[in-house]
């Protein structure tokens, strides 16, 4: 102890506590991961995931034939050993199904492949903005922003609507067609009752898909809007105003604008 009381010169820095290490970042600080948990991105993965879903429920129409038409191509195989010869149908009948079945499901192909068409349309482009906010190229390009937030809007309401319409348009006269009629009365008079003209599901859950990407891109479309005036906000006013700025980073960061 110095005279006087005093605490020699360097003592009170001799008792601090020594400063804490900086903290290590972890794998889910980086920015791209930061960018993965905004409200955007969320939105983008969601519009992947059903852009997906429509196209696996499309390609059911698109892939399936119906009826027996595989069935009768397996011969005597088929015939003898799996039920054939008590299905009820042989002969004339047997050949009657088969141009039934072909003809329906040419009928069917052409809604499922513009189901497809969009789905993977929806794909490509979901793919193409996430990886536009994993590289941060809102925050360099804020002009993407708006291409994003036009585009989204087209999507929602210029786009996914008309062909949410036509696709149900298109399906219900293919059930409403001689073709299925007749086919549907073939089946039945043979006691088979799973090919009745009616939508199945995986039809069912393709229009209710589209419907949802329809609210998810105009949801997409608003956050766009949002995350440029945020940063527009942020780019206006120089970092060292206070918390109007700090706030204005925030905002846009959580936006996912940076």
């Amino acid at each position: 102890m110095a005279e006087g009381g005093r605490a020699p010169p360097g003592a009170a820095s001799r008792d601090a506590p020594p400063p804490a290490p900086p903290r290590s970042r972890g794998l889910l600080d980086g920015p791209r991961c930061r960018y993965l948990c905004t409200a955007r991105a969320w939105c983008r993965q969601l519009q992947l995931l059903l852009g997906l879903l429509l196209v696996a429920c499309s390609s059911v129409s698109y892939n399936s034939a119906g009826g027996y038409t595989g069935l009768f191509s397996l011969g005597g195989a088929y015939y003898y050993h799996y039920g054939g010869a008590y299905s009820g149908f042989g002969g004339a009948d047997g050949e009657k199904a088969q141009r039934l079945d072909a003809e329906f499901h040419q009928l069917q192909r052409p809604p499922a492949q513009g189901a497809m068409a969009v789905g993977g349309g929806l794909l490509a482009w979901s793919c193409l903005a996430l990886g536009a906010g994993l590289v941060r190229l809102p925050g360099r390009c804020p002009a993407w922003l708006l291409a994003e937030a036009l585009l989204d809007a087209a999507a929602a309401a210029l786009g996914l609507p008309p062909g949410l319409y036509f696709y149900c348009r298109r399906l219900g006269r293919v059930y409403a067609s001689a073709v299925c009629q007749e086919r549907e009365r073939l089946y039945r008079s043979k006691g088979y009752a799973g090919f009745s003209c009616a939508w199945h599901g995986a039809e069912i859950a393709a229009a209710l898909f589209a419907a949802a990407a329809a609210v998810a891109y105009a949801v997409s479309a608003t956050l766009a809007v949002r995350a440029f005036r945020a940063l527009r906000k942020r780019q206006a006013k120089p970092t060292d105003q206070g918390p109007v700025s700090l706030g204005a980073l925030g905002q846009a960061r959580r936006s996912g604008a940076l």
